[in-house]
This record gives C-alpha cells, sequence and structure tokens, in this order.
C-alpha cells in the first residue's frame, strides 16, 4: 500500500468510524459498536473501499495497547484492596464459568479433541474471549438509577475490576499455549516471573514519576514518559516473556493509576485513542470479517455463543454472590450486571486472530454478543431494581 492510499483509507476509516459511533450513540448502543460497523460496510463485506494493510494492523496494535493502558490507568487500586474476598471470589467465578463454558460449546459444534491438540487450544480460546467483563453500560444503567453507590453497585464494580486482571492472567497462559515447545510449568514460571519484574520495577518507575509529578504537575513530560513505559512495558512483556503485549499495557496503567496526575495522563492519551488509533482498532475487526462467508453453521454457533455468554456469567456470578451471602435478587443484580462484554472481548479475540487461536469468522459473533448484552443489561437491571420498589 503506497502512501497516498495510506492517508486516503485512514481518512475514510476515521470520518465513517466516527459516524456510525455517532449514530450508535444516539440509539444507546456503544460507540465502538458502530465503530465495527464501519469497517464491516466498508471491509470485503460489502463495499470493498478499504483494504487490510500491514500499516492499518500497525496503527491498530497500538490502539489495543493505548486501549489497555487506559483500562490500566482507570482501575481503583484502594477499592481493589478494600473489597477482600467478596469480590476476588465472585470475579473468580466470573471468569471461570465461562471459559469452560464457551470450551464446551466450541466443541459441541465441532466436535471434542484431546487436551494438548490444536482444535481443543481453539475451543480454550472462544472460552477465553467469554471470560471478558465491560460494566460501563451497567455503570451508566446503575448511575441513572442511583444505585451505583450501594453495595451491589460497589460489588459489581469491584468485581469487574478485577474479573479483568484475571481475565488477562487467563488470556496469557492460553496464548503461551500456542508455542508447541511450551510447558505448562514453563508459562505458568515466566507469567508469574513477569508480573515479579512488573511489581519490583513497577515500585521503583512509580516513585520516580510520583517525584515527576510533584515537580512538574499537569506539564506534558508525565503523559509522554507514561506513553514511553506503557509501549516499553508491552514490548518487554512479548518479547523477553512470550506475554501478550497488551498485558504489559495494561500492567503499566496499574502502576500509574495511583499518581496524582493519573486522569490527566488518561485524558491525554484519550485523546490520540478517541481520535486515530481506537477508531482504527475498532474499524479493522469489522475489515477482517467477511460476512459473505458465513454458514448456518456460523449463525447457530453465534445464537448459541451469546445465550452462553450471559448465562455463564449470570450463573458464575450470581452463584458466587449467593455463596457469599447476597439474597437472591441482590446476587442475580450482580450476575446480569456482569453479563456486559465490550473493548475486552474484541482485543483478546484480535489477539487469537494473531497469533492462530481464532478464525475472522468468529468475530462476528463476538460482535452480536456485545450488542446484546449491552441492550439486555440495562433492560433486566431496572426490571430487577423495580421489584424491589413494588
Amino acid at each position: 500500500m503506497d502512501k497516498l492510499e495510506i492517508l486516503k483509507s485512514i481518512a475514510i476509516i476515521i470520518i465513517c468510524a466516527k459516524f456510525f459511533g455517532l449514530c450508535a450513540r444516539k440509539l444507546k448502543a456503544p460507540q465502538v459498536v458502530g465503530e465495527i460497523v464501519a469497517g464491516l460496510i466498508l471491509g470485503p463485506s460489502i463495499l470493498h473501499w478499504v483494504k487490510g494493510s500491514d500499516f492499518i494492523s500497525g496503527v491498530a496494535e497500538i490502539g489495543v495497547i493505548l486501549l489497555m493502558f487506559s483500562a490500566g490507568l482507570e482501575t481503583n487500586v484502594s477499592r481493589l484492596r478494600k473489597t477482600g474476598v467478596k469480590a476476588t471470589f465472585i470475579a473468580c467465578a466470573g471468569v471461570f464459568v465461562p471459559l469452560i463454558c464457551g470450551t464446551i460449546l466450541y466443541m459441541s459444534f465441532y466436535g471434542f479433541s484431546s487436551v494438548g491438540s490444536e482444535s481443543f487450544y481453539n475451543a480454550l480460546f472462544i472460552g477465553t474471549i467469554l471470560t471478558a467483563t465491560s460494566v460501563s453500560i451497567s455503570v451508566q444503567a446503575l448511575k441513572d438509577m442511583g444505585k451505583l453507590t450501594d453495595d451491589v453497585g460497589t460489588t459489581i464494580l469491584s468485581a469487574a475490576i478485577i474479573d479483568d486482571v484475571i481475565g488477562i492472567m487467563v488470556l496469557t497462559v492460553v496464548m503461551s499455549f500456542k508455542d508447541p515447545d511450551s510447558k505448562i510449568s514453563d508459562v505458568i514460571f515466566r507469567t508469574v516471573a513477569f508480573f515479579v519484574l512488573a511489581v519490583v520495577v513497577g515500585f521503583i518507575i512509580f516513585k520516580i514519576m510520583t517525584w515527576l509529578d510533584r515537580r512538574y504537575p499537569h506539564t506534558q513530560r508525565i503523559p509522554i514518559l507514561g506513553l514511553a513505559m506503557a509501549l516499553a512495558l508491552s514490548y518487554i512483556a512479548e518479547k523477553y516473556f512470550g506475554i501478550a503485549d497488551i498485558t504489559g499495557a495494561y500492567v503499566a496503567g496499574i502502576i500509574l493509576s495511583s499518581l496524582d496526575d493519573s486522569k490527566y495522563i488518561d485524558r491525554k492519551m484519550d485523546v490520540n485513542s478517541y481520535m486515530i488509533f481506537g477508531p482504527v482498532f475498532f474499524a479493522s475487526i469489522g475489515l477482517q470479517t467477511d460476512l459473505k462467508s458465513l454458514d448456518m453453521t456460523i449463525l447457530l454457533f453465534s445464537l448459541a455463543f451469546v445465550l452462553v455468554g450471559m448465562l455463564s456469567k449470570i450463573v458464575g456470578c450470581g452463584t458466587a454472590s449467593r455463596l457469599c451471602g447476597y439474597k437472591g435478587r441482590d446476587s442475580l443484580k450482580i450476575g446480569v450486571g456482569m453479563m456486559t462484554r465490550g473493548e475486552v472481548a474484541l482485543i483478546v479475540s484480535q489477539k487469537g486472530l494473531e497469533v492462530g487461536m481464532l478464525e475472522s469468522k468468529y468475530f462476528t459473533s463476538v460482535i452480536l454478543l456485545i450488542i446484546i448484552s449491552s441492550i439486555v443489561t440495562p433492560i433486566l437491571l431496572k426490571f430487577l431494581y423495580s421489584k424491589d420498589e413494588a
């Protein structure tokens, strides 16, 4: 792809992604859904106006790193410390029940295979996609009802944060299985080694950044250094530990999340992500999806994927909540609040495509899950809370 073609493609992607993103927001759907639809329309499914290229893939990769860095920056570490055993237990159930259900779902459609086979790891990756939680829709619904700060709302938020941390670790381990020479013990060792390094180096960097932040508050050098750290940790994670680069970016965000200027850094990152890198990433999902290749099996799988994706979160998180002492309706609220999916599910899917553990045709299933769960969750939450007032 030559320079002029690149400029034309990026311009078309940004304009269309933002237009359809705004349309989605008007329809009360997540903006990313519109950006994905833009990619579907521009790509091989319909218009063929934009072709995938190494440049677009590179820009999309930076977009993923920025998204995960921002997710880490938005993590409330003090809340994580206070939530204790309950939120952690709920989050663990919210990861492992969908992981198991998703794996079984894939095998039910494409055949059960022995542990260690390529088909088994493909099934495991489908389960990994279902572990992701995105509670932005739930947060907005709870905020509208004035229930965000009550016990149930706080638990949903805390469990979702822990859920993402565990989900990223599961992704790291599952992706490592793609290497035929890797052993489970080696994978676990590399993962633990990276997090130990991240804690030690992160503590030193945090102290340095804290000093700089106090000396030069609200100056551009702070977010610039933060971005450099995210990119460096992303590189180190994948190059030297065989861990997904997004894990490094996420850890970098968590390290800097307690800085006084963490929100300032996040705002600066959001400008770049919102204007170019984010839209290109989400549109690239659509560009890689060819709806013409869909058949009845994929359509049936997609419907089952959506159903299993939502129910497994409700069952996993709801049951764990009940065991933690929450009443029946409150435990159901927590389960429903945890079932929305968003950016992280797409990022996980993209990583699976890169390493050959997922075919692009399954993006349709993920997109459907995001759309349907985003519509159904607020409706169910409002219904459950209305029962309390009746």
